[in-house]
């Protein structure tokens, strides 16, 4: 998949093609099933399949304190949407500035004159251009001036998407809804990182980079992988506090180099703590992850990727060090028991180790 961040990034060859807009935050099931059926669309009509997005989100920029989180950022969120088949992404940063284009403008620069566009598929609710003055009726004028055709696609919800990773017992289930980025966004907050999977199609994701922490948990023999916080949310969202199980993907080496695929050690399984460490009077919220069975791992300055699979439980002050101690040990062999088990447990992981 080719990424442009820049109008003189995409070949002035290039073409036809159909296009979508959107921020995709999160990628979930929803945006999938759009996209792959776009993409399948394109390759019957020998167009090239384009997802034109934006960064930061435009919330962040005309609302930034009332913004939502992100699900994921811009690394997560390009390689979620490789996966759906897209020939190209067109990732523009997002200012005041561009938003001050009028919908004519906007169209004509980034969809006509450089992407060549056949096709453009948007949802009836589209908005676009300096205040958001451009809507569907105006897209469908835009592209009859212009010569292209407007597909217009419906919510999604699980009964109505053609993903075929759709699982039944989502389709059934009484919280079904129109898939979305809230409903992502409410799931966590809560902590259900399980009915989140089900929605996003995945398990959700935090990415960071390895920090420094106090050391405690070396200390107490379960050395962790603090991850350093992006206050932008470039990271993903922080789910709600307490102990889950889950993945660490090891992404960036100190170095910056990729980790290499066949890399035994990339993919592992790990306790993940969300909190303020109570027991230890703690104000800080981290994001904490124990390798399990693991302490000869020197992951400092990588980049990794925690993958939430289950919430074991809310954190909890304990009276005692002795008492957070046993809590851990089961806390441990829950995690494990859960990975073993857990559906979509992630592949190419070295196992889970035995007790």
């Amino acid at each position: 998949m080719q990424v442009w961040r820049e109008l003189s990034d995409v070949p002035a060859d290039f073409g036809p093609s159909v296009v979508t807009i959107g921020n995709f935050d999160g990628v979930h099931r929803g945006h999938a099933s759009v996209l792959r059926r776009m993409c399948a669309d394109a390759a019957t009509a020998g167009a090239q399949a384009v997802a034109v997005t934006f960064s930061p989100h435009p919330q962040q920029v005309h609302r930034p304190d009332t913004a939502p989180p992100l699900l994921t950022g811009d690394a997560d969120r390009l390689e979620l949407l490789e996966q759906t088949g897209l020939d190209a992404v067109l990732l523009l940063e997002y200012t005041l500035e561009f938003a001050r284009q009028t919908p004519e403008e906007f169209v004509r620069r980034y969809l006509v004159d450089v992407l060549h566009a056949r096709t453009v598929v948007v949802g009836r609710d589209v908005r676009f251009g300096w205040n958001n003055s451009g809507d569907l009726s105006t897209m469908v004028g835009l592209g009859r001036d212009h010569g292209f055709d407007v597909e217009v696609i419906d919510d999604v919800t699980p009964a109505a998407s053609a993903d075929p990773g759709s699982a039944e017992d989502l389709m059934a289930d009484p919280l079904r809804r129109r898939w979305s980025s809230t409903w992502v966004r409410e799931l966590l907050d809560a902590g259900d990182v399980v009915q989140a999977a089900r929605v996003l199609g995945r398990p959700h994701r935090i990415r960071g980079p390895v920090v420094h922490g106090d050391a405690r948990g070396r200390d107490l023999g379960f050395p962790t992988a603090n991850l350093g916080q992006d206050p932008t949310g470039a990271g993903g969202m922080v789910p709600a506090d307490g102990v889950y199980a889950g993945w660490l993907r090891r992404v960036l080496h100190a170095d910056g180099s990729d980790v290499d695929a066949a890399d035994v050690d990339r993919v592992l399984p790990a306790a993940v703590s969300i909190g303020t460490n109570p027991t230890f009077d703690g104000v800080e919220r981290r994001v904490e992850a124990y390798v399990l069975d693991r302490t000869d791992l020197d992951l400092y300055d990588e980049v990794v990727v925690l993958e939430l699979v289950e919430r074991l439980r809310p954190t909890l002050r304990f009276d005692s060090v002795e008492e957070l101690l046993v809590q851990m040990h089961e806390d441990v062999d829950r995690v494990r028991e859960i990975l073993v088990t857990a559906p979509g447990s992630v592949p190419d992981a070295g196992g889970v180790p035995a007790a």
